[in-house]
Formats: structure tokens, sequence, C-alpha cells
């Protein structure tokens, strides 16, 4: 019953935000997103335990049921939602919105879609908890996004809308092809796809990854990425590149590789040769940017890419790397994406040629950008170490030469985001104290929300072992 009021506690008070004015539906957001990361704690606590599971008759004539259940991923996620959604609403504390209502109502709304996705059972049932997701998102980006929000929302609406359809076909077919009456539940979806002659996995594991390539975004699949993350609202900014791209990762595990296993094995090389090439492809682009919210949704390419690329060479070390990584990099991307807000609400500008000496003007929120930047790369005793080095190991086998000339080239995603990573950070904290300066540094809602991403970074990084446990187990039956 528990996990009913992870998608209800958003979704009702998402739905009341649209009636409440002015700061009464910030406060609404910020207590809803509070009692959320709440549960979806306990919900993760549960979870080092045992499996929690719900269901009720829902459309019985179609064959679906409102099906949850939350093992060491699922709870991972929702965990990692109610901590960036919490962080994002006490970021936005000090700062006006026009029609709040509508705003955090949209937020919160997608929040609850984003924890469907992750609970959800029931092939149907995922697929409207993900299209939940992205319709508020949709009207966030229109209504809140920058000059060119316009052309931007079509192509990623366009983007979307096509990828999902696909995916909605996919899934019906396979519920036809069930035993006995037709069925969504995962279990007999995994048994249908199973038992698909091979030629026909094979087709049909592209109607159905189109969907989550397009969401992680894998190459050459991530053209919208980009300016959509460039031209939308911080906080919307945050939830596609921290919890969205999770949702097309999180059902290539849950829904494709379990699947169709045959489609999978004689696609997995392709799509880790696209990945590895959106790895150095996405790095090179970022190394030329000057905006740096560009460089950081290019280095969410790269990010991406490498754990897109694992996910296809069937390793245990490599999928359990996967899972902690998931969680690393939505708490990383959160803490960069809330510097750039800061840097261009005070200095006016993402421009880094036009940037230089926070380190002196506003030193916590230097130290901050460092820290983070750090653990974006993965350096020791962050917390993106210990998965990025599982990634790596689970690209890497001795057995193969191509694997490893991927993982050599993989390798060079590392290097590259290294150089952009400390170019930026020299550029934005350090140099030439910058004349368009609003010498302010962080104000205390603002402290807050870097502190918990912070400590997370340093506290998993010194000590990832509640994480590993979390997710343990989970890897093994993906692979197997």
């Amino acid at each position: 019953m528990i996990l009913i009021f992870l998608i209800l506690i958003p979704l009702i008070t998402g739905i009341l935000s649209f009636a409440v004015k002015g700061e009464g539906a910030k406060m609404l957001a910020l207590i809803s997103s509070m009692i959320t990361m709440v549960v979806s704690a306990l919900v993760s606590g549960t979870n080092f335990k045992e499996t929690i599971s719900y269901s009720h008759s829902w459309i019985p004539t179609l064959g679906t049921q409102f099906s949850l259940s939350a093992d060491g991923m699922s709870s991972m996620l929702c965990l990692l939602t109610g901590i960036v959604v919490l962080v994002v609403m006490i970021a936005q504390v000090n700062k006006d919105v026009e029609k709040p209502g509508a705003f955090y109502g949209f937020l919160l709304l997608s929040q609850a879609g984003l924890m469907g996705v992750f609970l959800s059972s029931d092939a149907l049932l995922f697929y409207v908890f993900w299209e939940l997701a992205l319709i508020p998102v949709y009207f966030l980006c229109s209504q809140w996004g920058g000059e060119k929000r316009i052309p931007v929302t079509f192509k990623f609406f366009i983007y979307t809308f096509l990828g999902s359809l696909m995916m909605l076909s996919g899934l019906i077919y396979l519920s036809l092809q069930t035993p006995g009456l037709t069925s969504y539940s995962w279990v007999d979806i995994v048994r249908a796809g199973n038992s698909l002659p091979p030629q026909t996995q094979v087709w049909l594991f592209w109607l159905i990854f189109i969907a989550f390539a397009i969401k992680m975004p894998i190459f050459p699949f991530h053209t919208w990425q980009p300016d959509t993350y460039e031209t939308s609202p911080t906080p919307v900014t945050i939830i596609l590149s921290a919890l969205m791209v999770k949702m097309g990762l999180y059902a290539v595990l849950r829904w494709l590789l379990p699947v169709l296993p045959v489609g999978v094995a004689y696609w997995s090389d392709t799509v880790v040769i696209l990945s590895v090439i959106g790895i150095v492809y996405a790095s090179c682009i970022a190394m030329v940017q000057t905006d740096i919210k560009r460089l950081i949704a290019y280095s969410s390419i790269a990010h991406m890419g490498l754990m897109s690329a694992v996910a296809f060479t069937h390793s245990t070390v490599g999928m359990h790397g996967i899972m902690v990584q998931m969680f690393n990099h939505g708490i990383n991307i959160t803490g960069m994406w809330l510097i750039v807000s800061m840097v261009e609400n005070r200095w006016g500008t993402r421009d880094m040629t036009k940037l230089g000496g926070m380190a002196t003007i506003a030193p916590k929120m230097a130290i901050a950008l460092v820290i983070i930047s750090l653990a974006s790369i993965a350096l020791p005793l962050t917390n993106g170490f210990v998965g990025e080095f599982m990634l790596f190991n689970g690209l890497f086998r001795a057995d193969s030469a191509a694997h490893i000339s991927l993982m050599v080239i993989a390798g060079l995603g590392i290097i590259l985001g290294a150089v952009y990573t400390l170019n930026m950070i020299q550029k934005t904290a350090y140099g030439e104290v910058s004349k368009m300066i609003i010498a302010e540094d962080l104000s205390i809602n603002e402290y807050l929300g870097l502190a918990i991403i912070i400590s997370i970074i340093i506290v998993l990084g010194v000590y990832p072992k509640p994480l590993l446990d979390l997710t343990a187990g989970i890897a093994g039956l993906i692979v197997k």
C-alpha cells in the first residue's frame, strides 16, 4: 500500500496546486516533496529485506491491472526522484515564476508519472505513467522556456511522441502473444517475448528500443536534448537530465533486456558501437562550448552513452554499475544545473568567456562547483568513481578484442571529460574577476540544496555500501 502513496502524494498535490495562488503553491509543492522524499526513503529501507508489491483490478477487459512492484532498482530510482525533486523545490524557495500554481502543479504531476514508471509491473500502466511524466514537461517547456521554446518544444514533442507510439505498438503486440487471455503483466510479457521466433524478436527490438533510446538519449537520437536543456527553465532541465533520462535506461533494463533476449543479442554490438560513438562525439562537442548549459548537456550525453553501452554487454558487474551510476549521475547533474542557475542569475550570462573570479566573489559557490564537477568526472572518493569503475569493468571483456577496443575508445570520454570540466572550472571560478558581477554568495536555501547534494557525493564516495547493497542481486536477474 505504501507504493501507492509515492504516486498519490505528488498527483493529488499537483492537481491541487492549480487551484492555489501565489506563494501557497510553492509551499504546497515543498511540503509535498518532503513527504514524498520520506516515503521513498521508507520504501528503500524496506527493500534491503524484501520486494514490495501491490496489485488491484484496473481494466479487466484489456487484461491489465494496476500493478506496482518495488525491487532494489525501482526503490533506488524512487529515492533518487524524491531527493532531486526536494532539492529543486528547496532551490526554488527564493525564486519567483509566473503562474506558480500551474508551474508547480506540472512539476508535481511529472514526479507522479516518474514514480509510476519506476514502479509499474504492468506494461499498459507503464505506458500511461510514461506519458504522464512527459506531458507536463511539454507544457513547462513551452510556457516557461526561453526565447526559442516553441520550435525546441515542438522538436522534443515529435521525438518523444513518435517514440512512445512505437513502444505502445510493440507492447500491444507482445500482449497479444501472451498465453491464454491477453495480458500486460511483466511476467506474461517476458514469457511472451521469450517465446517469439528469433526473426520476430529482431524487428520488434527496434519498435520498443527507439522510444528508450530517444529518452536516454543515445547517438543518433540525441539531437533534441541540447536545445531542450538550454531552453528549459532550470527546474525542468534538472527533471529532464537527472530523472527522465533514467526512464529510458530503466526501461531498457526492465522492459527490453529480459523480454527480447534474442533480439538484444542480435543488435547488442550495434547499440554498443552507437553508444561509444556518442561518448566521443558528445565529449568533443562539449570541449568547444562556451555556454556552460550546453557543455553540461553534451557531457550528460557522454555519461549516458557509457551506461547504455554497458547495458548491452551482458555483464553482471557492469549491470550493477549501471544501477549505481544512475543514482550518482542524477545527484551530480542536479548539482551542476543548480550551480549554472546561480551563475546565470548573478552574472547574467552563461558564456564562460565573460565569467571569472567566482572564488573571490562567491567562495562557497566556487567550492560547491569544484566538488560537484570533480564528482562528475569520477574522482576517487566521490560518488562517481565507484559506478564508473564498475561500468568500465563491465565493458571490458578479455576474450573479445572488439570489446577491448571499444573500452579504450570509451575511455577517451574520461580524458576529454576531465579536459572540458577542468577548463570550465578554471574559466568560471578562477582568473580575473568578471565585470558583470552581483557580489552575492549562496542564499540559505541554495546552501541547503547544495549541502544535500555534496553530502551524498562525499558519503557515497567514501562508503558506497548502502547503495551497492540496495541494488545487489538485481543485476544478476537481468543478465540471466
